[in-house]
C-alpha cells in the first residue's frame, strides 16, 4: 500500500460548521464537520471508502510542495435578461484564495477551492493574471446575490490528509523483509510462552480496545495505575485481532503470510545506539513506513517516556516526532500511562495526547478482585496440576489491600499468586495451602507473621521490650515507636499515608539512628533481605535545586532512592539531619508525608505508603546542658521543631519523639552491650571461644568512649582500639581454642586471662 499525502483546505461557515474539501478533486466532494479535526477526518474517511469501493474514481494527488495565497479580483456583476447583459454600476473586490502547488511535469497547479477552479500556468509570474482571468470567467452572468454567495470565509486553512493508495502490479508472493522495525521493536504476540497470563474479568474492556482498533482504527491511549493489566489485555486484544484477520473470508489463500500487527517497543528502545544528529528521527521515518506497509500498529511501554527521551525537552522529543504521523493517520499506536502520567504528558506536550482514544481502566475491588484472582488460580491449577485452599485466593487479596493498598490490582497480587504455583511445582508440591502464602509473604515484605494474622494477639510491651535490647535508656522514644507499630497492627493507620512519620529530636550519639534500625528490624526484618533501612544524609541536599536529585540522577534515570523504594516498599526511610536539607526538599517529602508517595515532574510516582518515614535532628540539642552525663535542662525539642519548620511541614508529622542526653549509668549498660558482641564475630564464633568481661574494664570502655559533644557516638571506636586490637594480637600468638577468655583492664593495657 502506498501511503500518501492529499492536500486539502478547510473553513468556517456562517453557521459555525466547518467545511473541508481536497484541493485536487474537482467532483465538489466536502466534508462537514463541528470542528476542522472533525471535517478533516470525515474527509479522510470519504477517500478511504472510495479508494476501497471506488477505486476509478479517485485520483492519486500530483501536488507538490502547497502553498496558500489571496489574491484580490475586481469583477462586476451583472443581470442577464433574454441573453441581454445589465452590468452594475460599480465593480466590487472578489477575495479569492488560492492553493498552488508543483506538477512533476515544471507546471504549477492553482486552484480556488471555494470557486471549484482549477488550472495550470508555466510561470509564477503569470498567476495574478489568470486568476483574474478565470475569476471573472466564473462570475461572468451572475447577479450581485449570487456573486455574494461566492464570497470566502474570512478564515481558510491548508491542510493534508493521508492516503493509502493499492500498490499497482502482481500480489506479493512472499512477506516484505522488514528492516528497522525488527531493530526496534518485537511482535507482542510472541513476546510470552503458552502460559501467559489471561486478562480474566476484562472481557468488557477488551472488546472496547478491538473496537477502537480494529473498526475504528484509532490510536488508544491506556490509562491505569500499574498492575492493572494495561499491557495483559492489549496483548489478549492483539491476538484476537490478529486471529480475525487470518479468518477473514475475503483474504485470498495465495496472498503471503501476514506480518504481525502489533509490536511492542519503548522510546529507550527507538533511540537506541543512534549516535548523530538526525540518526533517530531516519529510523523511526523508516519505522512508520514499515509498518504503514503491513498496515501494523506501534505498542509503546511508557507514555511518559517517549515525551523523556530523544532531546532536551518534551518538544524535542521522540513523541514530539511523531506527532505529525499521528495527526496525518500515517502512524497507529497504542500506548499506556497512570492518570498522573497523563496530566503531565498533557502539561509538558500539548496536543500529543489528543491523537489518542483514552480508555481507563477502573482497578477491581471486593468480591470482583477475589474472583480474578480465583479464575487465575484455577487457570494454573489446570496447567500445574496443583490443587489449592479454596480460601487461599481471599487470603492473598486481603493481604496485598492490607499491606500493599498503593498497588493496583489484580498486578502484584496476581503475580504473587502465580509464584506461589510456580514454587509448588518447582518443589513438587501437590497442594498450597494457606501457610504456604503466609510464607512467601513474610519472605518478600520482611513483616512478622504476627502482624499478618489478626487472630494472633499483641502487647505493646512485647514490642518496648524488643526495642529495647537495642536503645538503651530511651525509654520515652521506645514507647512512641512502640505505639506506632501497636497502631499498624491494629489496622488504624491511614492506609492513603506512610505508616509513620516522625521526627527523632535530640543530642547527637543517644540513640536515634539506632533506634529506627531497630523499628527496621523488628518490622521489616523476616523476610530474604535483612536490610530494610534507607538512609538519606540530608547535607547533601542542602543546596538550591536538590529536589531534583531526589528523583533522578544525572541522566535521567531514576535515584538510587526512588529504585530502591521501587524494588522494596517495606522499609524504613531515615532522612539524617532533616534541618540541612533545602527548602524545595521540605516541599517534596511534605508531599510524601501527606499523599503517602513522590511524585516527579513526569507524573512518574514511587509509594511509602508501606514504609515508615524516620528524620532526625539536632535542633535546640545545645541549649540547657552541660558537659558530662546527661546533666542540666532539658530543651523543647518540639518547640524547636516547631520554630525552625513551616507549619504546614511540622502539621504533618505523627510525632516529635524526643531522646535524652546519655547517664552515666547508661553509658556503662551501652559498653557492657557492645563488649558482649564482640563474641558473635567470626573469629570468635570459629575458634569456639567465649568472652567475659571484667567491671574495671567496662567502667574503661565507657569513660574513654563517652564524650560529651558526641553522646556515645566514639564507643565503638574506643572499643576498637582499647579491646579488639589488642585481643587480636592475643588470639595469633596463641591461637586458644574452644575456651573462655576473661578480659580485664590493668595497668593501662588489656589484660588476658584462660580460664
Amino acid at each position: 500500500m502506498a501511503l500518501l499525502r492529499a492536500p486539502a483546505v478547510v473553513w468556517k461557515d456562517p453557521g459555525g460548521m466547518y467545511t473541508a474539501t481536497l484541493v485536487e478533486d474537482d467532483s465538489g466532494q466536502a466534508a462537514v464537520g463541528s470542528s476542522a479535526a472533525e471535517a478533516l477526518s470525515a474527509l479522510q474517511d470519504w477517500c478511504v471508502w472510495t479508494v476501497k469501493h471506488q477505486p476509478w474514481a479517485f485520483s492519486a494527488p500530483e501536488m507538490q510542495r502547497p502553498r496558500l495565497a489571496w489574491f484580490q479580483v475586481s469583477v462586476r456583476p451583472e443581470y442577464v435578461l433574454r441573453k441581454r447583459r445589465f452590468p452594475v454600476e460599480e465593480s466590487v473586490t472578489l477575495p479569492v484564495p488560492v492553493v498552488l502547488g508543483d506538477l512533476p511535469a515544471g507546471l504549477t497547479l492553482c486552484a480556488a477551492p471555494t470557486l471549484n477552479l482549477r488550472f495550470t500556468c508555466h510561470e509564477d509570474e503569470q498567476v495574478k493574471e489568470l486568476v483574474a482571468h478565470y475569476v471573472r470567467e466564473r462570475v461572468s452572468g451572475l447577479s450581485p446575490a449570487s456573486v455574494s454567495r461566492l464570497w470566502p470565509p474570512t478564515h481558510l486553512e491548508l491542510a493534508d490528509i493521508s492516503v493509502r493508495l493499492p500498490s499497482p502490479g502482481p500480489k506479493r508472493t512472499r512477506a516484505k523483509v522488514l528492516e528497522a522495525l525488527p531493530l526496534v521493536a518485537e511482535p507482542v504476540t510472541r513476546q510470552r510462552g503458552r502460559l501467559s497470563p489471561r486478562a480474566f474479568g476484562r472481557e468488557a474492556e477488551i472488546a472496547d480496545l478491538v473496537k477502537r482498533l480494529q473498526a475504528d482504527r484509532a490510536n488508544v491511549l491506556l490509562v491505569g495505575e500499574s498492575g492493572s493489566g494495561k499491557t495483559t489485555m492489549l496483548l489478549q486484544a492483539a491476538r484476537e485481532i490478529e486471529r480475525s484477520v487470518r479468518r477473514d473470508p475475503e483474504r485470498d489463500p495465495d496472498q503471503a503470510p501476514l506480518s504481525p500487527m502489533f509490536w511492542q517497543t519503548s522510546g529507550s528502545r527507538m533511540i537506541a545506539g543512534m549516535r548523530y544528529l538526525g540518526q533517530w528521527e531516519e529510523r523511526c521515518e523508516k519505522v512508520v513506513s514499515e509498518l504503514a506497509e503491513m498496515d501494523g500498529i506501534l505498542c509503546a511501554d511508557s507514555l511518559i517516556e517517549l515525551l523523556r527521551v530523544g532531546g532536551f525537552d518534551a518538544t524535542d522529543s521522540v513523541a514530539a516526532f511523531l506527532m505529525p504521523f499521528l495527526q496525518h493517520r500515517e502512524l497507529r499506536m497504542v500506548t499506556e500511562c497512570s492518570q498522573a502520567e497523563l496530566d503531565a504528558a498533557r502539561r509538558l506536550l500539548p496536543g500529543f495526547v489528543e491523537n489518542f482514544q483514552i480508555l481507563s481502566l477502573a482497578s477491581p475491588a471486593g468480591p470482583a478482585a477475589i474472583a480474578m484472582l480465583d479464575q487465575l488460580a484455577r487457570a494454573d491449577r489446570q496447567n500445574l496440576r496443583i490443587e489449592f485452599e479454596d480460601a487461599l485466593p481471599a487470603l492473598v487479596y486481603r493481604m496485598h489491600r492490607r499491606f500493599l493498598p498503593q498497588a493496583a490490582f489484580p498486578g502484584k497480587a496476581a503475580g504473587f499468586l502465580h509464584l506461589l504455583f510456580e514454587r509448588a511445582a518447582t518443589a513438587h508440591k501437590p497442594r498450597l495451602s494457606l501457610a504456604d502464602a503466609f510464607e512467601a509473604f513474610v519472605a518478600d515484605t520482611g513483616l512478622p507473621e504476627l502482624f499478618l494474622r489478626d487472630e494472633l494477639p499483641l502487647d505493646e510491651a512485647e514490642i518496648r521490650a524488643e526495642l529495647e535490647l537495642s536503645v538503651i535508656g530511651q525509654a520515652g522514644a521506645v514507647r512512641a515507636a512502640a505505639t506506632l507499630l501497636t497502631t499498624f497492627k491494629a489496622g488504624l493507620n491511614d492506609p492513603q499515608r506512610p505508616l509513620g512519620v516522625l521526627l527523632f529530636s535530640g543530642p547527637t550519639g543517644v540513640g536515634k539512628t539506632e533506634l529506627a534500625k531497630a523499628v527496621s528490624r523488628y518490622l521489616f526484618g523476616h523476610g530474604q533481605g535483612k536490610d530494610r533501612l534507607i538512609r538519606l544524609d540530608m547535607s547533601e541536599y542542602g543546596q538550591s535545586g536538590s529536589a531534583e536529585r531526589i528523583f533522578s540522577g544525572p541522566q535521567g534515570e531514576p535515584s538510587e532512592l526512588i529504585r530502591r523504594l521501587r524494588a522494596q516498599p517495606f522499609c524504613v526511610l531515615l532522612l539524617d539531619e532533616i534541618e540541612k536539607a533545602s527548602p524545595d526538599v521540605y516541599d517534596v517529602f511534605m508531599s510524601a508525608f501527606d499523599e503517602g508517595r513522590l511524585t516527579d515532574r513526569f507524573g512518574r510516582t514511587t509509594s511509602l505508603q508501606s514504609a515508615i518515614i524516620i528524620m532526625t535532628s539536632n535542633l535546640g540539642a545545645g541549649k540547657g546542658q552541660v558537659l558530662g552525663f546527661g546533666e542540666g535542662t532539658e530543651p523543647d525539642y518540639e518547640a524547636e521543631a516547631m520554630a525552625w519548620f513551616r507549619p504546614e511541614f511540622f502539621n504533618r508529622l505523627d510525632a516529635v519523639v524526643s531522646f535524652k542526653p546519655l547517664s552515666q549509668d547508661v553509658v556503662l549498660e551501652i559498653a557492657s552491650k557492645e563488649l558482649q558482641e564482640l563474641s558473635a564475630r567470626e573469629g570468635m564464633q570459629r575458634a569456639g571461644i567465649r568472652l567475659e568481661f571484667s567491671r574495671t574494664l567496662v567502667e574503661q570502655v565507657a569513660k574513654a568512649g563517652f564524650d560529651a559533644r558526641f553522646g556515645a557516638r566514639p564507643l565503638q571506636r574506643t572499643i576498637e582500639s582499647l579491646v579488639v586490637a589488642p585481643l587480636a594480637r592475643y588470639l595469633v600468638r596463641h591461637k586458644p581454642r574452644a575456651s573462655t577468655l576473661r578480659l580485664g583492664w590493668r595497668d593501662g593495657s588489656l589484660s588476658v586471662v584462660q580460664a
